[in-house]
Order: C-alpha cells, then sequence, then structure tokens
C-alpha cells in the first residue's frame, strides 16, 4: 500500500530553521525514520515537498485524486501544508477533491500561535487532523491512516 507523504513551504528547512518552534530534527532524517517505520508495516511513502502552492495542487491531483485503481496512485495522503492551510482555498479545493483520505499535519500548536493560525481551510475536508507534537505529529497522521484500512502499527 502506497501512501503520500507532502510537505508544504518551508518544511525543506527542519532543522534549521525556527528550531525552538520545529525542533532539530533535519528534513532528510524526519523522511528517512517515517520510511523505515512505514516499510515495517509494507507501507511504502512517496515523498515529495514544495514551497509553490500549485505544484502542491498538481501532487494532489496526480498521487491522490480520481480512479484508485489507477498506476502510481495512493490510498492516503499524510499532508503539511505549512501557512497554506490558512491562507489557500484553491489547495482546500485540491483536497477536497482527493479520493484518498488526506489527514492534515502541523508540527506546532496553531492554536498557541498567531491568531491568523487559528482557522484552517484545508481542515474541514480532510479525514482528522494531527498538530501540537513536532515530528511526532507525522507519526500520529500515518497511524490514524493506516487504521482506515485495518493495518495494525503497534511501535
Amino acid at each position: 500500500m502506497k501512501f503520500l507523504l507532502l510537505h508544504g513551504p518551508n518544511i525543506n528547512l527542519l532543522g534549521s530553521r525556527k528550531p525552538e518552534l520545529y525542533g532539530t530534527v533535519p528534513y532528510e532524517q524526519l523522511n528517512a525514520v517515517l520510511v523505515d517505520y512505514a516499510s515495517k508495516y509494507s507501507l511504502e511513502l512517496i515523498i515529495k515537498q514544495s514551497n509553490h502552492e500549485g505544484e502542491l495542487i498538481d501532487l494532489l491531483q496526480k498521487y491522490a485524486s480520481g480512479e484508485k485503481a489507477d498506476p502510481g496512485k495512493v490510498a492516503g495522503v499524510v499532508f503539511n501544508p505549512g501557512a497554506y492551510a490558512h491562507t489557500s482555498v484553491a489547495l482546500r479545493d485540491a483536497v477536497e477533491a482527493c479520493t484518498a483520505p488526506v489527514i492534515e499535519v502541523h508540527m506546532t500548536n496553531v492554536y498557541a500561535r498567531e491568531d491568523f493560525r487559528h482557522k484552517s481551510l484545508i481542515a474541514p475536508v480532510c479525514m482528522g487532523s494531527v498538530a501540537g507534537f513536532g515530528v511526532l505529529s507525522y507519526f500520529m497522521a500515518l497511524y490514524g491512516l493506516t487504521k482506515q484500512f485495518g493495518i495494525e502499527m503497534r511501535e
């Protein structure tokens, strides 16, 4: 089973950008640990990152929209839209068009930050949201997705 792990703007700077908020785990290390974790359960992660709204939309359409049986499609999406969660109607529409379930992820507790971060345009069209647990937010989202498919993740 394949899942898309989609990172939005500035996530590629993990480990160096605002470590007091986002921690010190580098982007590449986060992805490697998630791939290793997923492989224990025979899951494949397709990992993509973009700082560009249109490219994120293209990736959602390529991997998570349309017929699930099409080659290259994924069963689910873990998506950290970054700041676009609070501003992008276009990304919301792309997530809403997904035939695969999407879980929104934020490493920080967006509700404890600036007021403009308290509303996600994307959350209402997602299966669920995880925020505030640092890199563990990704693991929690992955766990949530697997539960939809009856996969037991125990570690």
